[in-house]
């Protein structure tokens, strides 16, 4: 089973996003509450169904829970924009769409604090799920309205599909 490298490096940010430091993966998410940046992007089909991820088991953050469609670090020493088009190729095999700024907010668990960068692209080609993750589908809106709240969905994505769904 693979495991998260706990010696990754990430950029330590302030609340505007620039880079105060570095700290690895292991002391991010140890409940140190480092602000670190992460990037998620909300997959949409022309339909208006949303792609989720379904992360996997051996994940140390919210094992086998459905999640936004593409989200990950920043690596210490890259761009948002980078990182971004880093996460998608490597988690959905897409290298082809346009991503639309959403939002950037203060995420807050018990175990960590990421600065996350949202976006949303409307995407009608293939998605091929990396083996990092458990598979993913579209959903409905309604789907995802139904479940909310229902231990189906990680918390960070129930607090920001509002911000995408229409």
């Amino acid at each position: 089973m693979p495991a998260d490298n706990r010696s990754e490096l990430f950029p330590v940010v302030d609340l505007s996003g620039r880079v105060v430091g570095s700290a690895t993966r292991g002391e991010c998410h140890n409940g140190s509450m480092l602000l670190h940046p992460v990037v998620h992007l909300h997959v949409f089909n022309s339909r208006g169904e949303l792609y989720l991820q379904r992360r996997p088991l051996w994940k140390d953050i919210q094992p086998g829970r459905w999640d936004t469609a593409v989200g990950g670090h920043v690596d210490y020493g890259e761009s948002v924009g980078e990182a971004l088009r880093r996460e998608v190729r490597e988690e959905l095999g897409i290298v082809d769409f346009r991503p639309e700024a959403v939002a950037v907010y203060e995420f807050r668990s018990d175990r960590e604090r990421e600065l996350v960068h949202v976006y949303r692209t409307v995407y009608d080609g293939e998605v091929r799920p990396s083996d990092e993750l458990d598979g993913g589908r579209f959903w409905t809106p309604r789907e995802i309205r139904e479940n909310l709240g229902k231990g189906v969905f990680t918390p960070n994505f129930e607090g920001e599909v509002g911000l995408v769904l229409k």
